[in-house]
């Protein structure tokens, strides 16, 4: 069975929306799945100024947090993050930067690799924030897996090649079915390509 990990940073919900709908479509596809949140470092303080903020966060608290293992254990795997200023948050990089010893050893390449995130705005940075993290996928060695223009829903949700993006309209819990829809069927195409990568 593949085995595929989606691991993510959300703040209000929109892209924790996202990872869960990466996670059923892979799941869909026959994949064993581990859905993993990084772990929030902002300070309370920050959390507490905005409701949907905290709220989220209190909300997830029962989803595992991710490690390293995580990214070894998988034969593909899904990062995803609301966008900060074009780039990742600093929770996810602050993930990435644990997973040096496993880039060392060669632990992190060929696998399947798909990116997603989610912004205020449909031009908030969606595609640079995606292929920010494709340039972390090619230092890691891994096959990068995006969802091009395989499917017409694709095009519902926007057309981003790159991975799926939502636009939040700064409304926490606020994404579209058709985005949901292209969530799920990018973590599908991983499993099936991740499949053909390990088999």
């Amino acid at each position: 069975m593949t085995k595929i990990a989606v691991v993510y940073y959300s703040s209000t919900g929109n892209t924790h929306q996202l990872a869960q709908a990466v996670a059923q479509g892979a799941q869909d596809a026959g994949a064993e799945v581990r859905l993993r949140r990084v772990a929030e470092t902002a300070p309370d303080a920050a959390l507490d100024a905005n409701p949907a903020w905290r709220a989220h966060a209190d909300s997830v608290a029962d989803v595992p947090l991710a490690t390293p293992d995580d990214m070894e254990w998988a034969d593909g795997y899904a990062l995803g993050t609301p966008t900060r200023f074009g780039t990742p948050s600093a929770q996810l990089k602050g993930y990435i930067d644990t997973l040096g010893g496993l880039w060392g050893t060669g632990k992190l390449a060929n696998k399947g690799a798909t990116a997603f995130t989610s912004a205020q705005n449909t031009h908030g940075g969606n595609e640079s924030t995606i292929l920010t993290l494709f340039n972390v996928f090619s230092h890691f060695g891994a096959v990068i897996v995006p969802p091009g223009y395989t499917d017409p829903l694709l095009f519902a949700a926007g057309g981003n090649p790159y991975g799926t993006s939502a636009p939040s309209g700064g409304n926490p819990d606020a994404v579209a079915d058709e985005v949901l829809a292209a969530a799920r069927f990018q973590g599908r195409r991983l499993a099936e390509i991740s499949a053909k990568i390990t088999s």
